[in-house]
This record gives structure tokens, sequence and C-alpha cells, in this order.
């Protein structure tokens, strides 16, 4: 079963520690991020299997939790084909 993971954080830095432990965790890839949010803050978007995403996400938020500040973490499982046209397209 696909899902995404989703982590928004205040700072690149926190961002990109983030990413870095969510990567290496868990069997997920990269599909979207999103740096023109207001306040610094910076999304990002990994897809892989529910238990690897889920894997991914504790792992990144506690990796950029240790260098910024970590807003909002979510999984959604099977996500609607709307959704993901929402992420993958400009």
């Amino acid at each position: 079963m696909k899902a995404i993971a989703l982590l928004e954080v205040q700072a690149m830095v926190a961002a990109i520690t983030g990413l870095d432990a969510m990567v290496k965790a868990a069997d997920v890839r990269l599909i979207h991020v999103e740096k023109r949010l207001g306040g610094r803050m910076v999304t990002i978007v990994v897809e892989g299997e529910v238990s690897a995403v889920k894997a991914a996400l504790e792992a990144g938020a506690a990796a950029a939790a240790e260098v910024g500040n970590v807003k909002v973490c979510e999984v959604i499982a099977r996500p609607h084909p709307d959704v993901m046209r929402f992420l993958t397209t400009g």
C-alpha cells in the first residue's frame, strides 16, 4: 500500500537534516519540496509503503527537531490521485 509522509519544518537546515534521516531510515523517495512558504517554512514529501513512510517520518521529525522547529508531521495512506497530481505539478 502506497503512502506519503509530509514533514513541515522551519529553516532549511532542519529540512535537509530531516530529509537525510528520512531517506536513510526507510525505503522512501522524495517526491516534492515546497520552499516558497512564508516564515522560512519548508515542507518535504516522501512516498513509499505505509510502514516505511511512518518510520521515515519518525526519524526525520526527530532529526529535524534537534536542529530546528518541526511544525507539522502527517502520513496519508493511499492518497487520492488528485493529491498526487497536486504534489507533482508545479
